[in-house]
């Protein structure tokens, strides 16, 4: 018996030890964790259990000779903040981190398993995409991954964290999750690299520049969050899943930080400026109201028009949506309807209640805008807020104009309650643009244009403009006071608790893509 048990170590031993002295080394000289490292540093101490270890390929092309154990990818599951989690780590230490047929056959393994037991995937990434030699065999093993994906999208939470390179058909499962994690100038996605760029396009462009996390936070709109180092960025997944459940039949986990739910806001009195035309912060006004004042921003760094995030009240779980001032003047664009659009519909997924800041002047304009399809890409918003059936609640602070006040979780498309603040206005467009319209002859025959400009104005607003129109056809709930919408919000959300709301049986949606 001992000669087997020794057998057992020295083989646990090897795949534990998978990858090179000098492939180790070159990991820890770029500032980089080994898989295994991750995976201890993110889990609870001691909660992993891991899967497959002693799997190895069964490749026989030229350059696989070598057949170490776990394949090049290290998967199980563990807890965080103990609840279960399922990871996998790819060890570019071994075949560069590779995808291979049983590398991909533990992923598969371990994304089925998370599945039938209802509990978050998290993704390590560090890989150089398909296993050359294995051929088509890796690109099918993609595939199945894919294919997952898709299963497990609305079930269970999906959370890849780019760790390295990643590059090719690789993206594409980080694409379909929930959320990507990168980590700045070590992380980089591209479908091809600088050099195939240059030989098709001829454009110069640094590895950095077209696939780095601050490209992706910054332009493109697929990197969700960024952080400066590996295990800030671990600390972040391990925050953000804090506000998730484990799938979607589960609530969010309740965690009271202790912030008195009755607490008034009278900062928010003196938040807006004189002048509706000046900006603030709308991201002050969320932290006033949440418990603690903490407030997890979702894509902070692109689509800043528009402000979403992860936060408390009451210590249940909320996603809240905000027209931001501070940028285009919280207009609504095509980045910032995707944006969006994405958050509503991930809250909706895992049970999360929306609390819906509106401050909106409409639709940013222009030719490039419609030439763009911000018709089609607005109406994924309006789409997503439509289809939730989550406790819904909006709270109007400035300007709700046209089109883009009904987008932004009105009453009349499905919000359950909807306030206002005193300095609300919700008319069709501007008071401005409304009299240059409607009273143009009126104005241009005046003796005094402009007098009678100003007269037109106040009373356009004083009719059309303030809450007390839509609040008399029930359009909104309530006028409230500023200092009142924290205890408004902790009310609602309590009341709205035990909401059920059935969508007609269908196949899915057709969402406009």
């Amino acid at each position: 018996m001992q000669e087997k048990l020794d057998d057992l170590a020295e083989r646990r031993d090897q795949a534990i030890n998978a990858g090179s002295q000098r492939s180790v080394e070159r990991q820890h000289e770029k500032g980089k964790m080994l898989a295994r490292e991750r995976i201890d540093y993110f889990l609870d101490q001691g909660s992993f259990h891991e899967l497959d270890m002693l799997a190895r390929h069964r490749a026989q092309a030229s350059g696989l000779e070598d057949r170490p154990y776990t394949d090049g990818v290290i998967t199980g599951w563990g807890t965080v903040d103990g609840r279960k989690v399922f990871v996998f780590s790819q060890d570019f230490t071994v075949f560069g981190g590779a995808l291979g047929e049983v590398f991909a056959e533990k992923i598969h393994k371990l994304m089925d398993l998370a599945l039938k037991v209802g509990a978050p995937v998290v993704g390590l990434n560090d890989g150089a995409g398909a296993r050359i030699q294995e051929g088509v065999v890796s690109l099918a093993s993609y595939g199945g991954i894919f294919h997952r994906n898709v299963l497990s999208s609305g079930v269970v939470p999906q959370i890849s964290v780019i760790l390295g390179p990643c590059a090719g058909g690789a993206v594409y499962s980080p694409a379909m999750t929930d959320f990507i994690f990168m980590v700045r100038e070590s992380s980089h996605m591209f479908i091809t690299g600088p050099d195939v760029v240059k030989t098709v396009t001829g454009e110069d462009v640094t590895l950095e520049e077209l696939g780095g996390a601050m490209s992706h936070a910054t332009k493109s709109g697929v990197a969700t969050f960024v952080s400066a180092d590996e295990k800030a960025c671990l600390d972040d997944v391990r925050f953000l899943l804090g506000f998730l459940p484990s799938n979607n039949l589960e609530e969010p986990p309740v965690e009271n930080l202790g912030d008195d739910p009755d607490r008034l806001c009278p900062e928010l009195r003196e938040i807006l400026p004189a002048s509706p035309n000046l900006p603030y912060d709308m991201v002050e006004v969320i932290r006033h109201v949440v418990d603690d004042g903490e407030f997890f921003e979702y894509f902070p760094h692109w689509a800043k028009s528009i402000v979403c995030g992860f936060s408390r009240i009451d210590g249940q779980p909320v996603g809240l949506v905000g027209n931001q001032p501070k940028i285009l003047a919280g207009v609504l664009d095509i980045e910032s309807s995707e944006k969006a659009a994405r958050f509503v519909r991930t809250c909706d997924s895992f049970n999360i209640p929306l609390v819906t800041f509106v401050d909106v002047p409409g639709f940013l304009p222009g030719v490039d805008q419609e030439y763009g399809g911000i018709i089609r890409h607005g109406a994924k918003l309006l789409y997503a807020y439509c289809e939730s059936t989550v406790p819904r609640i909006q709270v109007i602070t400035r300007k709700a104009y046209g089109g883009a006040y009904v987008v932004m979780n009105s009453k009349s498309i499905g919000a359950d309650l909807a306030f206002a603040w005193p300095t609300a206005e919700l008319p069709v467009m501007g008071p401005q643009g409304a009299v240059e319209i409607v009273y143009r002859r009126e104005l241009q025959q005046a003796a005094d244009p402009v007098a009678r400009r100003a007269e037109l104005v106040q009373d356009y607003t004083d009719k059309y403009a303030s809450p007390y129109a839509a609040a008399e056809r029930g359009y909104i709930d309530d006028v409230i006071d500023p200092a009142e919408t924290r205890q408004k919000l902790v009310a609602g959300l309590r009341m709205l608790a035990t909401k059920r709301e059935e969508l007609p049986r269908r196949k899915h949606g057709n969402v406009p893509l």
